[in-house]
């Protein structure tokens, strides 16, 4: 398996420090077997994990085409010429050849090596720390990343080859490289998220360590993934479910505040507050006015003759954001005006995004934005809680949580509003009324297909359902008679599955 090799024997990227990880020094710079000389070593490494993960072709501002585009929130206003490969992802025509998803998967397992290359050498007990527990707080840091890398793998292709130790041997690369059950996989990432939590971890980091971990998102996402397997695997469902709202309860009471009306909506996504909101759990970080470590979802989502995401001027009509999802939202719901605007340039009647901005004089004319990309905050651990309780049968509990976003958005509770005619026919269970607000108060933070597939991926024909009972007249010129079961997964990469069509076996359909 070449390509799989070469991402495998992938030596981490080497960082300044840990600190300041932005700052990218030569990765040849080391010989890797002299690399774990000193604790600075270390933190190098695990720097460079952080760094892979923010590649737009791993789970950067911009990796959007792997989620946002493959659900109903956004598409492309252009199908050919440049466009006509990411376009495959909107229009469900994804063939194992499309570049952009081999860049992806590559991306994700460069993590996965990464990861590996530290946890393999970290127990060295040669190498000396300032402080021992220094050693397991890297070493969460390693095994989340790789959890976070693998859980992406498996939601998207399945089974997937999984390693969990540094390769340099040939022999050992084939002979590692083949599709696992994605059962092993949800086990792996579990254990590894488990293990993750045995560190000195703040519970949430101070404003000096935001873009690192913590224990709230060690825990947040071991729910998430907990709440997934009982979703989409076939067995053990209920302690699935339970495991997931032990893990999301315990990331919850580790916030900072009370109920989420008391942090504006807007606070979330304001650039100068984003080290300081207590909604934030684990973020990107970008740099206002670098030019080479600067936020371009401002800029990037804003449509031509706009200024208020970004003073940079715009030529497009920006990301395009489905009609389905702005018809989605309740008449009052604040998050739709502060997340969405209609563009009424000649050139670009149509909706972009609005919830990244940044206007500054910092930014300029640039656009060179300091948005960081929010990878977790409490809203989405409320709503797996009340998504999680609905599942257990605690209803009252469920509602709870799902009314902590309804009155910080302006909406009537989810009881009132059930009672109203309209919105019982859109929602007319509690299932879908999570799932809907889920919509609403996460648009364009890349959950959207993962919501989808923890309500219909169990059955790939409601999956289908969903899909084909839209209109198509909003869903912009993708053609959702394309969606089919098979879509549920993304195609193993042509080139991993014809050097190996055994072992590396291809997705039903593809």
């Amino acid at each position: 398996m070449k390509k799989i090799s070469v991402l495998l024997i992938a030596v981490a990227t080497i960082f300044s420090s840990c600190s300041d990880y932005l700052e990218v020094e030569n990765p040849n710079a080391i010989v890797s077997d002299k690399f774990f000389s000193s604790e600075t070593d270390v933190q190098k490494a695990v720097a460079g994990i952080y760094n892979a993960i923010r590649s737009n072709a791993c789970l950067g501002e911009t990796s959007d085409l792997y989620s946002e585009e493959r659900s109903d929130n956004a598409g492309r206003t252009d199908n050919q010429s440049a466009a006509g490969t990411p376009f495959q992802f909107t229009n469900f025509t994804l063939v194992p050849t499309n570049p952009e998803m081999t860049n992806h998967w590559n991306a994700l397992y460069s993590v996965v090596s990464r990861a590996n290359y530290v946890l393999s050498n970290i127990d060295n007990p040669s190498i000396r720390f300032t402080n021992e527990s220094n050693r397991a707080v890297y070493k969460s840091e390693a095994l989340f990343l790789r959890a976070l890398a693998y859980f992406h793998l498996v939601r998207k292709w399945g089974d997937v080859p999984m390693v969990t130790r540094f390769m340099t041997a040939y022999e050992d690369i084939l002979a590692g490289t083949f599709r696992v059950k994605r059962e092993l996989v949800y086990q792996q990432i579990a254990e590894d998220l488990s293990n993750a939590l045995n560190s000195d971890l703040p519970d949430i980091q101070p404003a000096a360590g935001k873009g690192r971990t913590s224990k709230a998102a060690i825990n947040g996402l071991l729910g998430q993934v907990y709440l997934t397997m009982g979703s989409v695997l076939p067995d053990n469902k209920q302690a699935n479910f339970a495991r997931a709202k032990q893990y999301l309860e315990a990331a919850y009471a580790m916030r900072g505040f009370g109920q989420l009306s008391e942090i504006p909506y807007q606070d979330v996504f304001d650039v100068a507050k984003k080290n300081t909101c207590p909604e934030i759990i684990f973020q990107i970080v970008y740099r206002q006015g670098d030019q080479n470590y600067f936020s371009n979802v401002a800029f990037r989502n804003q449509a031509i003759g706009e200024t208020l995401n970004s003073k940079r001027t715009s030529t497009g009509s920006g990301f395009f954001v489905n009609p389905d999802l702005v018809n989605d939202y309740e008449a009052g719901d604040l998050r739709k005006e502060f997340s969405v605007k209609w563009a009424n340039h000649a050139s670009a009647k149509t909706w972009f995004i609005t919830k990244y901005r940044d206007a500054s004089e910092t930014a300029g004319a640039n656009g060179w934005g300091g948005n960081d990309f929010i990878l977790m905050r409490y809203a989405d651990i409320v709503l797996m809680l009340a998504e999680v309780n609905e599942r257990l049968g605690n209803t009252a509990e469920a509602i709870g949580y799902l009314d902590q976003a309804r009155t910080r958005a302006g909406l009537p509770d989810y009881r009132t509003s059930d009672a109203n005619a309209d919105y019982h026919a859109r929602y007319p269970t509690l299932k879908l009324a999570i799932l809907h607000e889920r919509r609403s108060e996460l648009a364009f933070e890349n959950h959207r297909l993962f919501d989808l597939l923890r309500a219909f991926g169990d059955n790939p024909q409601e999956f289908v359902n969903y899909f084909k009972a839209k209109k198509a007249a909003d869903y912009g010129i993708s053609d959702l008679n394309n969606v089919s079961k098979k879509d549920i997964y993304f195609p193993i990469p042509f080139d991993e599955h014809k050097l190996d069509p055994e072992k590396m076996y291809q997705n039903e359909g593809y």
